[in-house]
């Protein structure tokens, strides 16, 4: 599951290094859990969840970030934040990148923006 769910994440970050974005940090973990993906869009930094169903019997893969994993997030952003204090002032948002399908065929969407932090 973790080699997939890396897979993914590669494929998430080639394509948005494709749509400009850099890659600060990948993989932050932290006691409230992980970011996935940290880049820089300009001068926003910006947050990735990437997420992947292969079914939509539960919704789909963007779907799958609650309220309560959305709350994670943004508790570690705040530490990768004061973690890397140069970036600490600059504009945050939170992206998530989803994948639908099978892996091979997974449809990715990118959700810019798609929640903020309370």
């Amino acid at each position: 599951m973790r080699a997939a769910g890396s897979a993914f994440e590669q494929r998430a970050c080639k394509e948005l290094e494709r749509a400009g974005l850099k890659l600060l940090a990948r993989n932050y973990t932290t006691r409230y859990g992980e970011l996935d993906l940290v880049m820089r869009d300009g001068d926003t930094v910006v947050f990735v969840e990437v997420r992947h169903r292969i079914r939509a019997g539960f919704g789909n893969a963007a779907m799958s970030i609650t309220a309560t994993k959305q709350a994670k997030l943004v508790q570690t952003a705040q530490l990768w934040l004061a973690a890397n204090p140069k970036h600490a002032q600059q504009a945050c948002r939170f992206d998530v990148v989803a994948y639908d399908g099978p892996s091979e065929s997974a449809a990715m969407t990118w959700l810019r923006n798609a929640f903020e932090a309370e």
